[in-house]
């Protein structure tokens, strides 16, 4: 039971976890590891070696038939019709207004067949919101309850995974943002190059009841190579050193994508979608505020929610922040207005009620040497 009394799923790895010692925190909806030998270990282990990770709280939609690409083009925003069977685009799926009803990738599986992966917080949302909409040549599944996954991250990820696959399994086939069925651990598996680290890695999309099997299989075959496993806490940290967002930290239904920095996963010329109008109105307006990296000058870590001020008036406020452990600095992400989104423009966060200078970096904040 979560402290307001919900109860908590849990994913098919969660007696492994409890085994490893790692502390059980509520995320989601789920009793989910946060760290297992400490988030600043975790996160090291990811950037030097690899590190492994359960996301089995995700959700997976299937979306099949001759209706299932014409289904998924009116309801994201990138361009669905054009994406490659075995290839994977991360895009938006938006309101009327613009809002972000939540940001997710999508897997052609096959000519008519296409899997979503969704937020954990959003997929009851999601299912109803698309569902909604679906036609009558498309089937809609929703396979989040028999579908674990497991992420694989870091630059020893290839090595590690490829001693479970059958003569190596060609990982090198697999680009990155592409995906492909290969036998890992004697477990058919669907293995995506996939991840949310900013480190090369996959995700792998299996059985709920194989990935104890697949999990212990990966740590063994790490271990002299470093491997850990790792909990949200690490994730969180190696996500935020890229500005990678969150979903209900970052974005939401009260920010759109163009303020958000993902301009790029908007596809005016390629057809309609949910939001499209109100969406190109923003743009020919221009947005009054962005999504910016920022880096403390002074003494504080920017914590979510905190306020940030520009000229001295409040301007918005923290939406992430941490020590990132690859820079030992204080870096945080937030809105600010158009008029103090510039590199190097000067801005200050209210730290426990200190005003605290800082500045803001381009982004990612980190970059592989």
């Amino acid at each position: 039971m979560s402290e307001a009394g919900e109860t908590l799923l849990r994913t098919s790895l969660y007696d492994t976890h409890v085994r490893l010692g790692a502390k059980m925190v509520p995320f989601a909806g789920y009793e989910m590891p946060v760290q297992y030998t400490g988030v600043i270990e975790e996160h090291k282990a990811v950037r030097g070696a690899a590190g492994l990770f359960d996301i089995s709280h995700m959700g997976e939609f299937e979306a099949k038939g001759p209706g299932a690409a014409d289904f998924l083009d009116g309801l994201l925003t990138n361009n669905i019709k054009k994406l490659e069977v075995g290839k994977v685009l991360y895009s938006a799926m938006c309101r009327e207004e613009g809002g972000i009803v939540d940001d997710l990738t999508v897997y052609r599986l096959g000519a008519e067949r296409f899997m979503t992966v969704v937020n954990a917080s959003n997929i009851e949302k999601d299912w109803e919101w698309m569902a909604a909409r679906k036609g009558a040549d498309c089937d809609f599944r929703n396979l989040s309850d028999e579908t674990a996954l497991i992420a694989p991250q870091g630059p020893a990820a290839a090595e590690i995974l490829a001693d479970l696959i059958p003569g190596g399994g060609n990982l090198e086939a697999i680009a990155y943002y592409t995906a492909s069925e290969r036998e890992v651990a004697g477990r058919k598996i669907l293995v995506s190059r996939t991840g949310y680290t900013g480190e090369d890695g996959f995700e792998l999309y299996l059985a709920a009841g194989d990935a104890p099997h697949v999990w212990e299989a990966l740590l063994s075959a790490g271990a002299g190579r470093g491997m850990l496993p790792c909990g949200l806490g690490a994730r969180d940290t190696l996500r935020t050193e890229m500005k990678f967002a969150l979903y209900g930290n970052d974005i939401d239904e009260t920010t759109n994508p163009l303020e958000a920095g993902l301009g790029w996963v908007v596809k005016f010329k390629a057809g309609d979608f949910v939001g499209r109008e109100r969406l190109l109105r923003i743009k020919e307006e221009g947005p009054s505020r962005k999504l910016v990296g920022i880096e403390m000058l002074d003494r504080g870590i920017p914590r979510h929610g905190a306020p940030i001020l520009a000229g001295g008036e409040p301007a918005g406020a923290v939406t992430s922040g941490t020590m990132g452990p690859s820079l030992g600095k204080a870096i945080g992400i937030g809105y600010v207005p158009i008029s103090h989104a510039g590199v190097g423009s000067e801005v200050e966060v209210d730290i426990r009620g200190k005003r605290r200078a800082a500045k803001v970096v381009k982004t990612p904040f980190y970059r592989k040497k």
